[in-house]
């Protein structure tokens, strides 16, 4: 392969599942280190997260699990878990449970929602308007 050729852009869509969350952490702790934050990728899940985010403060440690879209999670519950995605050229880094709280606030989300029962997850592709206006403030 060339040099011209490997600094040839790769359309998200060929990659595989493992090369995109890799893609998704890089442009996530680029992002962020637009704030202060400095992103140590982990080997596993720990504690929830997929890597954490130390800033320069040298006192705020966010775990931060990545992920394709907007989304809930019953295993993230009082983990102190933020959720980081990117839709379109935005970046959003929310707290897990203030997003639950406000969606259980609103009714939009309870027991009776199956997927959220049976399976403990919900998840929206693209975002509701409760959803935009909640991630305004959580836009990178």
């Amino acid at each position: 392969m060339s040099e011209q050729e490997a600094f040839a852009r790769v359309p998200y869509s060929q990659l595989n599942s493992r090369q995109q969350e890799n893609f998704n952490f890089h442009k996530v702790a680029a992002r962020m280190a637009d704030y202060g934050f400095n992103c140590l990728r982990l080997t596993d899940d720990w504690q929830g997260a997929d890597f954490i985010a130390c800033h320069i403060d040298g006192q705020t440690f966010l775990k931060v699990q990545l992920k394709g879209r907007l989304c809930l999670d019953k295993k993230y519950i009082g983990k102190s878990i933020h959720v980081a995605f990117i839709r379109d050229d935005d970046c959003f880094v929310y707290p897990h449970d203030d997003l639950l709280a406000l969606v259980r606030a609103s009714g939009a989300l309870d027991e009776q929602s199956e997927r959220w029962r049976d399976h403990g997850q919900r998840h929206w592709p693209q975002p509701p308007a409760w959803g935009v206006a909640f991630l305004a403030k959580y836009r990178l």
